[in-house]
């Protein structure tokens, strides 16, 4: 019997890599779609060599794109963080390194008409119902891939691709501050349970005794480091109403310090459990906005820029996520009223990826 083929284009969004799918290729009960995700992924697997993915979560991602039904929108995103080494997709969080790609997808796959000289795509993503517009260059109708906009934790250049977030607080949890408190006091630990995107937890490094200038090997090595972010994470799960989240990839973790490379803050990002390389784009945006906070952990260690409109430079083990936000409000009580960035995207191979056969008509049955 022949294997099932499903058309997949694999591309770089922003610091991470996925598997991007068209819904109607896909199965649509949840249940069965992602058994086909493990499989076209290779998961689970450590090394995920039976398929597409990479051994890693920054690249054992998924795309599941369609067109929106939705007034507001042109594009619906489905985001999946596959798991490795388990069968587990979970599509709580947003990632906003894949949504970079999803115009140029979305313009690949004839969704949306290119226009010149760049081509506006407002995307609502599915998991969490946030809406945000793209901005990518299409001189005569035709994506630029190429250019000379630099994002660190990717090599040399690409074409710059304009992200404005336009409903991003509360995504998953509600609000912005889901605990409705600045601080919070964990296990002795003061930290900032924060939403503007991406659930995440905010605390200064050295509160739990590193100086957060650490190499990520180093911070992977420290089994009792990582030991204690996880119980944090679980306990601030809880309070920001995520419930059990041992086996989700939300809350992620940001350990912060004082800016040491003309930034201004320094960051480092567990996703959940394996110190990231630079940060994600919404867990960025999460922790300038925190920095924003008086009283916050965070706002203790950043050197703020001043005026109404912040460029944030956020320092990671590979280099900085610039992230700027307009800031509204009083000094006391400040507002974020948008954030936005700028991400690259290349489309790196384009044909189909096959699962074994019957899977899917499995999947159907089971589901």
């Amino acid at each position: 019997m022949r294997q099932t083929g499903i058309r997949c284009m694999l591309m770089r969004g922003g610091t991470s890599k996925g598997a991007y799918f068209l819904a109607d290729d896909l199965p649509r009960e949840p249940d069965a779609r992602d058994r086909v995700l493990l499989a076209a992924m290779g998961s689970p697997d450590p090394r995920q060599v039976d398929g597409v993915g990479g051994a890693h979560p920054l690249t054992s991602k998924v795309a599941v794109v369609s067109r929106s039904q939705q007034p507001d929108a042109d594009i619906d995103f489905l985001f999946a963080q596959v798991s490795i080494d388990q069968p587990v997709v979970d599509t709580t969080p947003n990632c906003g390194n894949l949504l970079a790609g999803i115009g140029p997808f979305a313009i690949e796959r004839g969704l949306i008409a290119a226009r010149h000289p760049e081509t506006r795509v407002r995307v609502r993503t599915v998991n969490t119902g946030t809406l945000a517009e793209l901005v990518v260059r299409t001189p005569d109708g035709d994506i630029a891939y190429d250019g000379d906009a630099h994002i660190d934790g990717v090599p040399g250049t690409s074409a710059p691709i304009s992200i404005n977030f336009l409903d991003a607080a509360g995504s998953v949890c509600g609000s912005l501050l889901p605990t409705g408190r600045i601080v919070d006091i964990v296990d002795g630990v003061a930290l900032t349970c924060i939403d503007n995107g991406m659930p995440v937890v905010v605390l200064q490094a050295q509160a739990v005794g590193i100086s957060g200038y650490e190499d990520r090997a180093a911070l992977d090595k420290d089994t009792a480091l990582k030991a204690r972010i996880e119980t944090l994470r679980l306990a601030a799960g809880r309070l920001m109403g995520l419930g059990d989240v041992s086996r989700k990839v939300v809350p992620k973790m940001a350990l912060l310090a004082p800016p040491r490379a003309g930034g201004h803050v320094c960051t480092r990002s567990f996703i959940p459990h394996e110190c990231h390389a630079a940060i994600g784009v919404f867990a960025a945006v999460s922790v300038a906005t925190a920095c924003v906070l008086p009283g916050a952990p965070a706002h203790a260690v950043a050197r703020m820029p001043e005026g109404r409109v912040k460029h944030l430079s956020v320092e990671h083990p590979t280099g900085e996520f610039t992230v700027s936000l307009e800031v509204g409000g009083s000094e006391d009580a400040p507002i974020v009223e948008r954030a936005g960035l700028l991400r690259t995207a290349r489309a790196l191979f384009d044909g189909t990826v096959y699962v074994r056969p019957g899977l899917i008509q499995a999947a159907r049955d089971a589901a």
